[in-house]
């Protein structure tokens, strides 16, 4: 019992001591001893990475999960160490409602069977941001968080005990100069002498902590490297389920012709005949314009012959003077005198109408 009031007692002594000393910094009425140059920019490297870290982590939540009101929620779960329950996402919910409405329409019909295939890739989309979002929390969250919960909580730890020995040491030199018998100078040198040690020796352990901070930055870079190799991943399936789709919803065209094409009537007479070409594959662009067009391009224009051409994108004709696409057909083209240089007259059996050659590659 003695024992503990005596520690109580030296502790508030060494409090008062460190709120004088702060105290008189504060006003300018003692001197305050400075970190090491390093140690100080290490001090700001540390700070700088915790603060961007946290703001990564923020705007990233906020990309993988839009809703605050889920975002809070999923807090909730979390503190209290309980699962997150599993739930539609958008894409998802978008699906379901698109399959119901095809089946309700009927899947016989070209509406009907769009709405469901529309609906399954739409389910395939959710699935795959489920993974982005599993994938990006495991290997890219959790590391920044645990370097803010865990690493940067005993920087701080350590970086408020050097801040306490440093005002101990001040506080020794102050004492040590206000000392004026023999006594008391040789007391107030013992206590400099231990005040000093015990700051270089804080001091040295929180240098080595803050000098960990590049390979946090290290760490980190590797979890970056996951994070968008798991969007890349994400976005080639995206791509991949949508051609998929736009292919499906080309092969309609030729399953219901009539329905299409009564669409495109309506299209035509409601706009202006403006060509919208369909989705392309990134890593395939249009052929060139006519400056630059094929030497077979020009023999068929002067010419006024026809050759065959195969379709490279899929195309949906703007009005009924126009020719529907679909890719990898093959087609008959011909160019028809006073004809823009863009289009060539296409021909599919006994359909016929203009096509923009940009579409197309020409054959021998």
């Amino acid at each position: 019992m003695e024992f503990n009031v005596r520690r109580l007692a030296a502790d508030a002594g060494t409090f008062l001591s460190r709120a004088v000393q702060f105290t008189e910094e504060k006003f300018g009425q003692a001197e305050k001893t400075e970190l090491d140059a390093h140690l100080d920019t290490l001090l700001s490297w540390a700070e700088s990475t915790k603060h961007w870290t946290e703001k990564i982590m923020k705007q990233t939540e906020v990309l993988l999960q839009p809703n605050p009101n889920v975002r809070v929620e999923e807090f909730l779960y979390e503190m209290l160490d309980k699962k997150v329950p599993m739930r539609a996402n958008n894409h998802e919910l978008l699906g379901e409602c698109m399959i119901d409405s095809g089946h309700e329409f009927g899947p016989g019909t070209a509406y009907g069977s769009a709405l469901i295939k529309c609906g399954e890739t739409e389910k395939l989309l959710g699935s795959a941001e489920k993974e982005l979002i599993q994938s990006s929390a495991i290997n890219f969250l959790t590391p920044f968080r645990n370097f803010i919960e865990g690493d940067f909580k005993t920087i701080l730890k350590e970086r408020k005990l050097l801040q306490n020995k440093r005002l101990d040491l001040d506080a020794a030199k102050n004492r040590l100069k206000k000392a004026r018998v023999a006594d008391a100078r040789s007391a107030a040198e013992t206590e400099l002498r231990i005040a000093q040690s015990e700051f270089d020796r804080q001091a040295e352990i929180t240098r080595l902590l803050l000098e960990g901070i590049s390979s946090t930055h290290a760490h980190h870079l590797r979890c970056l490297n996951d994070f968008v190799d798991a969007q890349a991943i994400y976005y080639a399936q995206c791509y991949q389920y949508m051609v998929s789709l736009q292919k499906q919803l080309g092969s309609e065209n030729a399953i219901f012709p009539s329905t299409f094409s009564n669409n495109n009537q309506q299209a035509g007479s409601s706009s202006a005949s403006i060509s919208v070409p369909t989705a392309q594959p990134a890593a395939s662009l249009p052929a060139p314009p006519p400056s630059q067009a094929s030497p077979a391009l020009n023999e068929l224009r002067s010419t006024s012959g026809t050759r065959k051409a195969r379709v490279l994108y899929d195309y949906d004709a703007a009005s009924s003077s126009e020719l529907s696409l679909l890719a990898d057909e093959v087609i008959t083209v011909s160019s028809v005198p006073g004809m823009d240089t863009d289009w060539l007259m296409g021909q599919r059996g006994n359909q016929k109408g203009k096509v923009p050659f940009t579409y197309l590659e020409l054959l021998n």
